[in-house]
């Protein structure tokens, strides 16, 4: 049985008050000037999305620097989480379920095998290449981050993989094609597309270009060879 992916930003659902700042009225309360007095989780997910960009890793974040790009003092960052690890872990949340909305939005338009993995390898490039994306954060932290970070990595691969296997047998049951075992063909699917992107992200466009192709040739392959495993065990039978 699938596994439902989670609310967005699960973690930032068990978001932590500072009761001493929490049960003071506003006006009451000393906010130097420049700074907000009031602030949203997602805001404090905003400014850490700004600063690690492209390139950086979540787990080289501080507390205070995230509440500096935030605009608040460091004392309020408590207000939402308990620490930069809470923050930085829904922030993966995000950009998993982010990631999953635009590749499954473009699967649906798809009509059929051939433009569906067209489409959702052309869509994943493209999100690979926008410079503040959520794509480069799942293939970053899934290598270098720390263990709770790779742990909400492979969360999200798993609700990916999931995902793909509920439209790879839809897309069979409407052509009259079975798939063996169509959950280890969808984990294969998504096991090589992050692998492959990790090495591409940091290739120039020309070469990015290439290994989309054979990556899609490769899924082509993990399909046929799973269909072709139907017949066969049937025949075995």
């Amino acid at each position: 049985m699938l596994n439902p992916a989670p609310p967005l930003t699960e973690s930032a659902a068990h978001m932590l008050e500072d009761s001493s700042l929490q049960n003071q009225p506003l006006q009451n309360q000393r906010v130097p000037q420049g700074r907000k007095a009031v602030i949203s989780s997602e805001e404090l997910i905003s400014a850490a999305l700004k600063l690690v960009g492209p390139h950086r890793s979540i787990s080289t974040l501080s507390l205070r620097e995230v509440a500096r790009e935030a605009g608040i003092a460091p004392n309020s960052f408590y207000r939402h989480y308990r620490d930069i690890d809470e923050l930085a872990v829904s922030l993966i949340e995000l950009a998993g379920a982010s990631l999953r909305k635009v590749l499954s939005e473009a699967r649906q338009r798809a009509s059929n095998e051939r433009s569906v993995i067209q489409t959702s390898i052309e869509v994943f490039m493209e999100q690979l290449s926008i410079g503040e994306g959520f794509l480069p954060i799942l293939l970053r932290e899934g290598k270098v981050g720390s263990a709770a970070f790779k742990q909400a990595v492979e969360r999200q691969l798993c609700f990916f993989e999931d995902e793909l296997q509920q439209d790879l047998v839809r897309l069979g049951e409407a052509k009259g094609q079975t798939l063996h075992q169509p959950e280890l063909a969808a984990r294969a699917m998504t096991r090589l597309v992050f692998a492959m992107a990790s090495v591409a992200m940091d290739l120039p466009t020309t070469e990015q270009q290439q290994m989309m192709a054979e990556t899609i040739t490769m899924l082509r392959m993990i399909l046929t060879g799973a269909r072709v495993m139907v017949t066969q065990e049937s025949v075995q039978n």
